[in-house]
């Protein structure tokens, strides 16, 4: 059998390579990295992550938590590195990123049916099975190549990601751990709070609205996902926003004064050796040495040393409402699949799971099968309708929620919404995979 190409080695297109290899097709998987970088990467190993090392909540009544839940019944990659390289972060599935990349590219590596091309792909393939897994960075060239192949503009917007500080930098007689409502010691919270009272968060906010922006190219435009919105645009929204966005202090007790602080800046853990933490919800376009001048305003961060200041980049997507069919296929050229975040979708879980998809989808078409579709209740099957039925003019990238799934029948209280969602859109996955095991089984030995 002829193999297919996946070109991006980033966590779509290595779940999508994985999924493949695994029912017995064989795989040349082309990723730019060491040759070239994106203005955001910086490391040589496959599933790089470049913004948070969080995946989001673990808890299955959340919809991103279900489909965690979904991928891992479906045997994906990424999930098993996720699992392998986990560290701390109360309900929330954060990782070790090196590890996590590691994971990643030592098990694709040593599969005898994938083969690594290490080298920049400048044109969109004119022959055979492709899976277009680039990413929002995919490398001007071939985004040029690809608009010219749909004949339409790209949306875009921009992405911002938030710094990293040494934890030994950190000041911890002001900075107390503790996760939201945590009943447990406050020793054993997973998370750092940086407390302000009043006058400190009127202060910080007013820094950062003065402070220097990173300016857009002239023929750029501002637009951002709503979902990782730079600090200082939120700031700029109103002088409370940040203090019910991530600044809020709900679910906090600072154990110095026995009350909430009035504002709180929460930092992540980032690797397993827990000498590296993350701004929860601090991703900016600010200069990095505005960062450092006005983070270090924060109580406790007063001597951060920044291991990783924020940054800005475009990312890029198609108006997949046009473009795609079903099975995740160009119309105009259906040997071209596409997946990830190029695809129209928005985050790390959802990006991944359209790369699952995509393999699946794709070791079907090789085989002359039309592939099953998962259904609308499930997550995976939301986020597909998402792509394939949203207004085109209106399209956006977007994280799964509940808003995308098909209603549940019926009245519902709002506190069993999520468990609903859930066990309905189990049941559905199950059956999902049942049909894809008929028509695309994994095969053992593999």
């Amino acid at each position: 059998m002829d193999s297919i190409s996946i070109v991006g080695g980033g966590l779509a297109g290595s779940e999508a390579a994985w999924q493949l290899a695994a029912r017995g097709i064989p795989v040349q998987l082309f990723e730019m990295k060491p040759i070239a970088f994106s203005p955001a990467h910086k490391s040589p190993l496959l599933g790089e992550l470049v913004c948070s090392n969080s995946l989001r909540s673990d808890d299955i009544t959340s919809a991103v938590g279900l489909l965690k839940e979904e991928m891992r019944l479906a045997g994906s990659l990424i999930m098993q590195a996720a699992e392998a390289a986990r560290v701390p972060a109360g309900k929330a599935l954060a990782v070790d990123r090196e590890l996590f990349a590691e994971y990643i590219t030592e098990r694709i590596e040593h599969h005898p049916l994938i083969s690594i091309r290490r080298n920049e792909v400048i044109a969109v393939p004119a022959l055979g099975w492709t899976i277009l897994a680039t990413g929002p960075l995919t490398s001007d060239s071939l985004a040029q190549g690809l608009k010219r192949l749909l004949g339409e503009e790209y949306l875009y917007f921009y992405d911002a990601i938030a710094p990293i500080v040494s934890a030994d930098s950190l000041d911890h007689t002001v900075i107390f751990r503790q996760s939201r409502y945590d009943s447990s010691p406050a020793s054993t919270g997973d998370y750092l709070n940086c407390p302000m009272d009043m006058a400190q968060y009127e202060a910080f906010v007013q820094a950062l609205l003065s402070a220097e922006k990173t300016p857009l190219k002239p023929f750029e435009r501002p637009v951002y996902f709503e979902g990782c919105l730079p600090i200082e645009v939120m700031a700029e929204r109103g002088p409370e926003t940040l203090r019910f966005g991530p600044m809020k202090p709900v679910g906090l007790i600072d154990p110095r004064t026995g009350r909430s602080p009035y504002a709180v800046v929460q930092l992540r853990q980032e690797n397993l050796a827990g000498d590296m933490y993350n701004m929860v919800g601090f991703q900016t376009k600010l200069k990095w040495p505005e960062q450092a001048r006005v983070f270090r305003m924060i109580p406790g961060m007063e001597h951060a040393e920044f291991l990783r200041f924020g940054s800005i980049h475009r990312n890029t997507f198609i108006c997949a409402p046009k473009v795609l069919s079903s099975a995740l296929q160009i119309k105009t050229h259906p040997q071209i699949l596409l997946a990830g975040q190029l695809s129209g979708v928005e985050g790390y879980v959802e990006s991944t799971a359209v790369g699952w998809m995509a393999g699946v989808f794709a070791a079907c078409l090789v085989r002359g099968v039309v592939p099953p579709c998962p259904s609308h209740e499930t997550a995976h099957g939301a986020l597909l309708h998402h792509l394939l039925h949203s207004k085109p003019e209106h399209f956006q990238p977007m994280n799964i929620n509940f808003g995308l799934f098909a209603p549940l029948p019926g009245r519902c209280a709002k506190a069993k919404r999520g468990e609903a969602y859930s066990r309905r859109g189990l049941t559905a996955w199950r059956t999902f995979l049942r049909q894809v095991a008929e028509v695309a089984p994994v095969q053992s030995g593999l």
